[in-house]
């Protein structure tokens, strides 16, 4: 970045400071942006492959009856009274 001459020294050091770090996010968004197009790519062909895995399923015949009954616990006797 070209500066007019009478740029303070000052000022054209927080600039240069500030070029640097904005150059350095740049860089870091760019990787981040890499990992989550590949995480993306990853995931969609797993989601790809799992719809295959499902499509392709023998259709599972699933009857419509009520589950066993289940035992009623046995009853115990009153207690008896002490005398």
């Amino acid at each position: 970045m070209l500066l007019p001459s009478d740029t303070p020294q000052g000022v054209a050091d927080t600039l240069g400071y500030l070029q640097h770090h904005l150059q350095e996010l740049t860089e870091r968004q760019h990787v981040s942006e890499s990992n989550i197009n590949s995480t993306l790519a990853a995931l969609t062909a797993q989601l790809q492959q799992l719809t295959q895995l499902v499509a392709n399923l023998p259709s599972l015949a699933i009857p419509n009856t009520p589950p066993p009954p289940v035992p009623s616990p046995p009853v115990s006797p009153p207690p008896t009274p002490l005398v």
